[in-house]
């Protein structure tokens, strides 16, 4: 069903996977539209309890996509590095594939926490109150694992 990593000598360890995932500062969401276009569309994210969660406004163009179909891609790229002299770059990149689903309620305000915990750490009882505030406004995706591959050029 998922094709097998081409530069098996790039593969990343599992531990280096989820350290990708953990501390990447965003990544990219790709969804299909319904006329069968792709949509990507860059966002801040968590990476907890294996399985990725953002939020959302609660209408837009990649929550009709997802209705329409809930296969998605996730891409994380890390600790780039352009060698202009070499002609290449160095990267540590993740690549996954999934079903975006509404996290449950009981997932939603812990999905929530956790990203205010990786943007705003230094700001966690604001985030708590903005939260509890503002919380019933957005959406919370969490994207199910299905299919996940690392890969790094060092």
């Amino acid at each position: 069903m998922f094709r097998e990593m081409r530069r098996k000598d790039r593969k990343l360890t599992s531990q280096e996977v989820e350290e990708i995932l953990a501390n990447g500062e965003y990544g990219i969401l790709t969804t299909i539209s319904p006329d069968g276009y792709p949509y990507g569309v860059p966002l801040s994210y968590v990476f907890f309890n294996k399985a990725i969660y953002f939020h959302s406004a609660t209408k837009g163009h990649k929550l009709d996509n997802i209705a329409d179909n809930n296969k998605v891609s996730f891409t994380v790229v890390a600790k780039t590095e352009v060698l202009q002299a070499k002609f290449t770059t160095k990267y540590e990149s993740v690549i996954l594939f999934g079903k975006a689903v509404e996290a449950p309620a009981d997932e939603k305000e812990v999905a929530l926490l956790e990203i205010i915990k990786k943007y705003s750490p230094d700001y966690v009882e604001e985030g708590i109150e903005y939260i509890a505030e503002s919380g019933s406004a957005a959406r919370v995706i969490k994207i199910e694992l299905q299919h996940v591959t690392g890969k790094a050029k060092k």
